[in-house]
């Protein structure tokens, strides 16, 4: 998984879709739709390869103090639609997730993150690239249920493209019924500056070097909130 698509593996209990699909092959536990029973190890959900047409992840989260890792890492050569819907209804229990997305068509992405439960944490960063001539819509809404206390939410949205033709639409929302610990969006839009570039370039790097760079920089510059 880290040479082929850039993501961590550590002892856990995994959930592992490639292309869009579910592998029992690779996982040890049925699906991500029903996270009901408490395990010693930590739960890592998988979604990773080309995805095409319609795809949805259902995360259900109901047992308490169970930590869930999501780490996403696709990419869309033809038009492509992915809704994420996560459902927090574990006492104490956290769900972190690293969504990166790399667009070549269109590509519309609707991420759902529910609070069900007193003490649950939704920690979402996800990161768009849009290459040429591409259109990027991604969606993310929190909500907050009423009388659920002390939840934790974070919504982050990252997007990068070195070409002016792509476009990128990021739309944040919040649906807030309860007085969270904290609850928060964030948005930004990455570039090289132009002494950076500018210094790359005085090294010699051709622009497609350069390009690969920032690219890489801009992957791999998740924090852990």
């Amino acid at each position: 998984m880290w040479n082929e698509f850039n993501i961590k593996t550590f002892p856990a209990e995994t959930v592992v879709y490639r292309d869009g699909v579910f592998h029992p092959e690779l996982s040890t536990l049925s699906d991500s739709e029903n996270i009901s029973s408490k395990y010693k190890l930590p739960v890592h959900i998988i979604y990773v390869g080309k995805i095409t047409g319609k795809n949805t992840l259902n995360i259900n989260l109901n047992t308490p103090s169970q930590p869930v890792f999501l780490s996403i890492n696709t990419e869309n050569n033809f038009p492509a639609f992915l809704n994420i819907f996560i459902k927090n209804a574990g006492k104490n229990s956290e769900i972190r997730g690293h969504i990166m997305l790399k667009n070549y068509s269109d590509l519309d992405v609707k991420i759902i993150a529910e609070h069900r439960a007193d003490d649950t944490g939704i920690l979402l960063q996800t990161k768009i690239i849009g290459e040429k001539d591409s259109f990027s819509k991604i969606s993310g809404t929190a909500i907050i249920n009423k009388d659920v206390k002390n939840v934790k939410s974070n919504i982050q949205f990252g997007a990068y493209s070195s070409d002016t033709s792509a476009k990128i639409r990021i739309i944040p929302s919040q649906n807030i019924s309860s007085v969270p610990n904290f609850a928060e969006h964030s948005a930004y839009m990455f570039h090289g500056t132009d002494a950076q570039e500018n210094y790359l370039r005085q090294s010699g790097l051709s622009g497609k070097e350069i390009k690969d760079i920032l690219t890489e920089s801009f992957m791999n510059d998740f924090n852990l909130f």
